[in-house]
């Protein structure tokens, strides 16, 4: 009769080291994808900031009243540059980002006032490539996000949220459109 006793414990304790161990594994891929979905971002942003400068260089000998504009969106690309490329910086990454979209847009925006710009075969293509690169921008970010869900999901149901707070796993935050975003774009705005 011991025995058993002793081969069911011995098989309980295997099984709940098991379930225990299955239960971090799981969370500990779920950091790493979100980890992975925001280098993602992270890639793409860097595509996009590799593209800003030639946009602005084709543009300068056109656009020379919206020096300002270009000016900002350069000072904007070189901070975000210089914000180191890991996961503990992802607040500022974002915050920086949505501020070069926004100047984008209206660079962009102003881009129609120029006939002879429009028209540039160099400018279209670097229009293509920017357009692409925020097309990527966007799945990259809702890749981002469904990783979040799964993590976010883990680590607040139990039981894996016992052993997320034990080994220090937290939730994490979505990727959310600035306020600025969810309005409508008014374009006489930028043609003032």
């Amino acid at each position: 009769m011991n025995i058993i006793i002793i081969i069911a414990s011995i098989v309980i304790a295997l099984v709940l080291l098991t379930a225990l161990y299955n239960t971090y594994a799981s969370l500990i891929k779920k950091k790493n994808k979100v980890k992975e979905a925001f280098s993602g971002i992270d890639v793409q942003l860097k595509k996009r900031y590799d593209l800003i400068p030639n946009i602005l260089t084709i543009a300068q000998k056109f656009m020379e009243h919206e020096r300002g504009l270009m000016e900002d969106i350069t000072k904007l690309r070189s901070q975000a540059l210089a914000i180191p490329d890991n996961f503990e910086n992802i607040a500022g990454k974002l915050d920086i980002d949505n501020q070069i979209r926004n100047k984008m847009q209206q660079f962009l925006v102003s881009v129609e006032n120029y006939p002879q710009l429009k028209s540039d075969s160099t400018m279209i293509m670097a229009m293509q490539t920017y357009n692409e690169t925020e097309e990527h921008i966007a799945a990259a970010r809702r890749f981002y996000n469904t990783s979040v869900n799964d993590l976010n999901n883990a680590v607040e149901i139990f039981p894996s949220s016992l052993i997320a707070s034990l080994i220090g796993i937290k939730a994490q935050n979505f990727f959310e459109a600035a306020e600025s975003e969810k309005n409508p774009v008014n374009a006489s705005e930028f043609f003032k």
